[in-house]
């Protein structure tokens, strides 16, 4: 009896000891629970993506865009701008019970546990909202355990800081609906053009099931497959009772219009000027890629927003979307330097590619401006300097090669001088001109005034042969804007950290001297020209309300419009990407694009005569004969040179030549030659007579 006894004793005593052990491992995770929680709810979570990536900001201070490592802009918006109906849609197909768990969903992880131990292999998630927004914001998707600690961490410290209407804001401006677009606004308007608020039942729903798989149940790749998933969405939101089986059915047959997809994504402002800049505050200011996306930086830039609109507006409306021709249009302010707009692509959805910075296309006869810098520069020509235009083989390289060039159109129209065959783009005139003065001097011109690309000294670089990028090309015609006086080209004016410290701010701007002012305005003179009766950019001189002046150009492959008011200089270029050759029709885009944009972006300015500097004469001549007008010529031109390369002889051709002969029939004409008085006054009524 006593052995017997003393067995319950024992096992009472076990007992006893084991719910003491089990009591004190309970409290310990409690308090270990309790310290966890204390210690996520003390810790800071790591910064959200708004708060570290970094902005751009235009000329004026304003926010364009962020930067982010996925190279794409977010347009976060408050969750009263989001349809219900999306709202209800997503609830019902990725977490029900949103607004009652604590982050976690300990049943339907039950459930999705015992599914996959039945099936063998993992064919169920059960991660709810909140736990996949931390892994959006704070992880990677890569399937360890230590990223599912961090997760479920990362998910408790989300729930106890935020409310859940700001989880669901969070969730909803973060998840990836394909094609680029992070977040419902950016969805909405990609898929159907249109705010997020403005969603209905049948659109929502449909956006709702993109995420589980952006590429297949993107309506764009696999609609039908979108169509399905959307059939599912209704009928869960049917069984959450958000809405009635009839509407459900309503929606579903509802024909839903889709934006064509790659159409221009409206939500990214100025994606390749963005780009561009991210470019250069990397290779050009050392700061690096991670701290660019996620030091919280403000780099402040020259970028006007009006003009940037303005030449979005002039791309848009002068290029065919049906086709795949391209098109970049950048402008300079001449006077600083500062980009002020830059368009790289028809659509930066479709192709990222800026093409403003492409070095790989022939300027054609819109190169042509700078070797006429470079030969006035040498005085050894002036806009009265002719040469024969007819069909001329040129020999070089001590007569060892030939250079036969054609005129557009075999079009060859005889002695001519330089304002004309500056207005008619003839290039035989052009290539005369590289022969007298040397190749040489206009490939060291080229690159005094900015164009980097490597030329070639060889004839047929008069008639642009050698690639160069649309930015190099407007920063080489702001030169001739800015009087011979060369600014470097500008697209950050500072950056600041988080904390408003300043880490850059761009030396202020000192001119260059490229070449003497009366040079480039004499220049400028001429290349009016372009835009007056007769000149290449004729047809769209209507369009311009101002002094304008600039140079076509056009290869089998590429169309150019480079030209400058005193405010701005611009280049645009259109062509295709793959080498194909451009139709005649889409060489000309480029002119009204240029105009379009000039105009509009200028609309809010007085228009401004180009200033006359010191060195200039304007003296009346005779068009035939090149030499002074006399009383006598029938006909007299105003015509401007540098001081001491005007001509001294007076025409002889239609009297004895003498300076006061008279008889002329002319009242208008002087009796001598005369010099243009440069007044404002004077230039204000040359430029309205024009």
């Amino acid at each position: 009896m006593t052995r017997d006894s003393a067995t319950p004793k024992v096992r009472k005593r076990r007992f006893r000891l084991l719910f003491r052990l089990l009591a004190v491992s309970a409290l310990l995770f409690l308090l270990a629970a309790g310290a966890l929680l204390g210690y996520l709810y003390q810790k800071p979570l790591p910064p959200l993506g708004d708060d570290v990536r970094s902005r751009l900001l235009d000329a004026r201070g304003n926010v364009m865009t962020t930067f982010t490592t996925d190279g794409r802009s977010r347009e976060p918006v408050e969750l009263n701008r989001i349809s219900p109906l999306l709202i209800k849609a997503t609830l019902a197909v990725e977490d029900r019970k949103f607004y009652n768990h604590i982050g976690f969903d300990l049943k339907g992880m039950g459930r999705a546990v015992l599914a996959n131990l039945e099936a063998g292999r993992r064919t169920q998630g059960a991660s709810t909202l909140t736990q996949q927004l931390a892994r959006n914001l704070y992880l990677t998707h890569e399937k360890t355990w230590t990223r599912k600690a961090k997760e479920a961490l990362y998910t408790l410290q989300l729930e106890m800081k935020y409310s859940k209407d700001e989880i669901l804001n969070m969730y909803l401006n973060e998840i990836y609906y394909g094609h680029g677009a992070y977040g419902i606004e950016a969805a909405a308007r990609m898929y159907f053009g249109k705010a997020a608020a403005d969603l209905d039942l049948a659109e929502s729903a449909l956006l709702a099931g993109v995420p589980k798989g952006p590429t297949y149940y993107s309506p764009y790749n696999h609609l039908d497959s979108a169509l399905k998933r959307q059939g599912i969405i209704l009928a869960a939101m049917v069984e959450t009772g958000d809405i009635t089986e009839s509407q459900a059915q309503e929606a579903a047959k509802e024909q839903l219009k889709l934006s064509p997809q790659g159409q221009k994504d409206t939500t990214v402002a100025a994606p390749y000027f963005r780009d561009y800049v991210r470019s250069q505050v990397i290779d050009s200011l050392h700061i690096s890629s991670d701290e660019l996306d996620r030091g919280g930086l403000n780099v402040y830039t020259t970028l006007d927003p009006d003009m940037q609109q303005a030449a979005e507006a002039a791309v848009d409306q002068g290029m065919d979307h049906s086709s795949e021709l391209e098109t970049a249009l950048v402008s300079v302010d001449p006077r600083t330097g500062y980009v002020k707009a830059m368009v790289g692509g028809t659509n930066y959805r479709t192709s990222s590619f800026n093409h403003a910075l492409a070095k790989t296309r022939q300027p054609g006869s819109s190169f042509k401006p700078i070797m006429y810098l470079a030969a006035l520069s040498t005085k050894e020509m002036t806009g009265l300097s002719v040469f024969n235009s007819q069909p001329t083989l040129f020999h070089y390289d001590n007569n060892r090669k030939t250079y036969q060039p054609r005129n557009f159109g075999d079009k060859y129209l005889g002695e001519i001088n330089m304002r004309q065959a500056i207005a008619a783009s003839d290039n035989i005139y052009a290539v005369n001109t590289i022969m007298k003065i040397g190749a040489d001097k206009v490939a060291a011109m080229a690159a005094a005034m900015g164009i980097n690309s490597p030329l070639q000294s060889v004839p047929s670089l008069a008639l642009g042969t050698s690639p160069v990028s649309p930015l190099e090309m407007a920063a080489a015609f702001a030169v001739i804007a800015n009087g011979g006086v060369k600014q470097p080209v500008t697209a950050v004016l500072k950056i600041t950290d988080a904390g408003g410290h300043l880490l850059y701010e761009a030396p202020q701007p000192e001119g260059q001297p490229v070449v003497e002012p009366a040079a480039a305005y004499v220049l400028t003179r001429l290349m009016e020209g372009v835009f007056e009766s007769g000149g290449t950019g004729n047809r769209v001189a209507s369009m311009i309300k101002r002094p304008v002046a600039g140079k076509t150009g056009t290869t089998d492959t590429d169309g150019w419009m480079v030209g400058f008011t005193p405010e701005l200089s611009t280049a645009v270029w259109v062509g295709y990407d793959k080498g194909r050759d451009i139709a005649t029709t889409d060489g000309r885009r480029a002119a009204p694009i240029f105009a379009g944009f000039t105009e509009k972006a200028l609309e809010n300015v007085p228009p401004k005569i180009f200033p006359i500097p010191d060195g200039v004469v304007s003296v009346y001549v005779d068009p035939l004969s090149g030499m002074l007008a006399t009383a006598d010529c029938p006909e007299k031109k105003l015509e401007t040179f540098i001081s001491g390369t005007e001509p001294t002889a007076y025409c002889d051709q239609h009297s004895s030549g003498e300076p006061g002969a008279s008889g002329s029939s002319d009242p208008s004409g002087p009796a001598d030659p005369v010099k243009e008085e440069h007044s404002l006054w004077n230039n204000i009524k040359r430029w309205w007579m024009n």
